[in-house]
């Protein structure tokens, strides 16, 4: 049987892993907090330095070698195979976000459910709807986690081509026609010309050191590297695929999707005279009281809006546990089946404790180093192993990859000195920006 990604399922599964609740959620706060147009310049441009680098970087390790994330850098390693396997690990790093990013999904699933009744129409009101729902309700947080769980989960069941590709194939079109929608009743409100202005009219007076890090970090994470989950993808992609304009699809669409979600926050924002730097609170606690106004058009919206960041979420999350799925089918002889068993099971229990540790009563069995069980699984995979991903990607692929490989897999596609550019930034460029990222996150 053939498995292997289409063209375009391949582009649509990648800009499925790349846009996520980082574009959906963190996008347009961190934009609103770090002075909106310009910050959006700085991200683009890291975005193709940075996160454009390490995603062929990934790339070229699953084309080249089509095995798993270890595997493939034993296998790939120039000196020191033995060691290099040890490399593989990062994957690791997927299934520790997939847990509490599996949570937050079900966060998001609570607030469609919650658009079918009366929305908050006060700050405190929804705010502490929001925090007891988190803090009081470990049966509600718990089921709406199994609910996004047993999704995705379900589509893996499915392989590369009846699962991944054809949800994608869905999903993503389907993202952006909710999007669309909503864009375009953003036109017919004042708030839309204060949006547009606010992120597509660079302020650069508003830039200072802390914004330019910033923008690098959130480069950096929204193009889903560093997990091995584009090395993973790349082992099931179709010879005729051109490698080259595929990736930079991916980077057009991450970012088009995250400006229009962000032209769609920032116009109810700016129409309701609320604060664009209301922080991780944007999506969860100011925006149901914006849609409240509205009516009962405000229910409609804020259930359009909120499904489409549960699609954008599940197709992000699918990407993130395929890694060690592919190993345990490679390495140890199991079934797709029972590999998504094992992986799962780990997924689950770690969901489970991250939503426990944020209840009251609970929560100060789960504290481990002085943070919750939550945010020191966020703290470690996000600040740590994620970027050490990114550089491990970096130096492996810049100096321990032959290079006549690597050669004879892009210059067809994107030519000798558009090649030459992406090596010279991939071993000398990219792997400092993300040491910087690695280094902020820590301190």
């Amino acid at each position: 049987m053939n498995d292997k990604f289409s063209k375009i399922g391949f582009i649509l599964s990648i800009v499925g892993a790349a846009i996520g609740l980082g574009n959906a959620w963190k996008f347009p706060y961190m934009v609103g907090v770090n002075g909106g147009s310009a910050f959006v310049l700085i991200y683009l441009i890291f975005a193709l330095i940075v996160g454009l680098s390490i995603f062929f970087a990934e790339m070229a390790m699953g084309k080249i070698s089509q095995k798993d994330t270890v595997n493939a850098f034993k296998t790939l390693a120039t000196k020191g195979p033995n060691i290099w396997k040890f490399a593989g690990i990062v994957m690791i790093t997927g299934v520790l976000v997939a847990s509490f990013y599996t949570l937050i999904i079900g966060w998001v699933i609570k607030y469609v459910v919650l658009s079918f009744s009366t929305l908050p129409n006060d700050i405190a009101i929804s705010g502490k709807i929001f925090n007891d729902f988190i803090s009081k309700n470990s049966f509600e947080q718990i089921l709406y986690f199994t609910i996004a769980f047993i999704a995705y989960f379900f589509v893996l069941t499915k392989g590369v081509k009846a699962g991944i590709e054809k949800i994608n194939l869905w999903l993503i079109p389907t993202i952006f026609l909710l999007l669309m929608l909503m864009l375009g009743y953003s036109f017919s409100m004042d708030g839309f010309s204060k949006a547009a202005e606010f992120l597509l009219v660079p302020d650069f007076s508003k830039i200072n050191s802390h914004t330019i890090f910033m923008a690098l970090g959130l480069a950096f994470f929204t193009m889903c590297v560093g997990i091995g989950a584009v090395l993973s993808y790349s082992t099931n992609l179709n010879n005729k695929t051109n490698l080259f304009t595929s990736s930079l699809y991916v980077v057009v669409l991450n970012v088009v999707i995250s400006i229009i979600i962000g032209l769609i926050v920032f116009t109810f924002v700016f129409e309701f005279n609320s604060s664009p730097a209301d922080g991780v609170g944007l999506a969860f606690v100011s925006l149901p009281t914006l849609f409240a106004k509205l009516g009962f058009l405000g229910n409609i919206l804020c259930f359009v809006f909120f499904l489409a960041l549960v699609f954008a979420g599940l197709t992000s999350a699918i990407s993130m546990v395929e890694p060690c799925i592919l190993f345990l089918t490679q390495n140890f002889n199991l079934t797709r089946t029972k590999a998504i068993f094992v992986v799962g099971s780990f997924v689950y229990i770690l969901g489970v404790l991250c939503a426990l540790s944020n209840i009251d009563g609970v929560k100060d069995d789960l504290v481990f180093f002085g943070k919750g069980f939550f945010d020191l699984l966020d703290f470690i995979s996000s600040n740590i192993m994620l970027p050490l991903g990114g550089i491990i990607f970096c130096v492996f692929v810049g100096y321990f990859m032959k290079y006549e490989s690597l050669k004879e897999l892009f210059i067809p596609y994107m030519g000798k000195y558009i090649f030459q550019i992406w090596y010279f930034l991939l071993r000398f460029v990219a792997p400092v920006c993300v040491f910087l990222v690695l280094i902020g996150g820590i301190i």
